[in-house]
């Protein structure tokens, strides 16, 4: 009997035990179901607000102006590096209609960006007694003169006024420059001249010389500069063309204009 009551209360704790974890497991899945509650009533809220608002939108494109912004320190010292930029670049490579095409890709000028020459017809201008003796011809010798602009789109890039000796090139060279709207350096290319440039120089430059050891004004939102005015010309290289043997056969002067700024980027607005 004594045994029997030990077995009858050590049950009775097993049982209580058990009543006791019971009640703990139904009081925390109570509390995780009410947190899950209030997770997903606010998600929902959430949604709900987001909806509300209408649809998601990315990010507004930023408007676009052109290069030629205010006429402010920061415009000048850009145009500044740009025109050095391009006119390293243009020395360094023996082709200015490629070069000029990579810029005009670079800079979004035109699409596609491709950089055709276009003759000037009916123009004429005389070799000066200068370019006959860099062309090492007299004066009865015949020079003849080509003028072509490289065009990127709508943009005229660039003007060249050619004085060449067609003496010193093949019939169809004379032909193609004397017919077609062909690129000089292309006609001629069979040739395989070298170019040494005369002179480069940048025709407008955008700050004055000694403007790094100038303090340079504080600007603040009272002072309204204008329009940055860039010059029709803004780069010009000069340059002899002669055959492997040294001998000149072509004078060119190559201008280029403010085209080649005429790029529009995203507005600081």
């Amino acid at each position: 009997m004594a045994k029997s009551r030990k077995l009858l209360q050590a049950m009775a704790e097993v049982g209580t035990a058990a009543k006791k974890a019971a009640r703990l497991t139904v009081r925390k899945a109570a509390r995780t179901t009410a947190r899950h509650a209030v997770e997903c009533t606010a998600l929902g809220v959430g949604v709900a607000l987001v909806l509300a608002a209408g649809p998601v939108r990315a990010e507004s494109i930023a408007p676009t102006r052109t290069f030629s912004g205010e006429d402010d320190f920061v415009s000048r010292l850009e145009a500044l590096a740009l025109l050095q930029t391009l006119n390293a670049e243009l020395l360094s490579n023996p082709s200015a209609t490629l070069t000029l095409e990579r810029w005009c890709a670079r800079h979004q000028l035109a699409s596609p960006a491709r950089v055709v020459a276009r003759l000037v017809r009916d123009a004429d201008k005389a070799a000066t007694a200068a370019i006959r003796q860099t062309l090492g011809v007299g004066e009865a010798e015949p020079v003849r003169y080509r003028r072509v602009q490289l065009v990127c789109g709508d943009f005229v890039l660039s003007e060249a006024d050619n004085w060449y000796v067609p003496a010193r090139l093949t019939p169809e060279m004379n032909r193609l420059l004397d017919e077609t709207d062909t690129a000089f350096g292309r006609a001629v290319q069979a040739l395989q001249f070298r170019r040494r440039t005369l002179s480069a120089r940048l025709l407008w430059t955008p700050l004055p010389d000694g403007w790094e050891m100038v303090r340079r004004p504080v600007q603040t939102p009272e002072i309204v500069a204008g329009a940055l005015a860039i010059p029709t010309e803004v780069i010009r290289h000069e340059a002899v063309l002669s055959v492997p043997d040294g001998t000149p056969f072509s004078v060119v002067v190559e201008t280029y204009t403010d085209k080649v700024l005429a790029f529009r980027r995203p507005s600081d607005r």
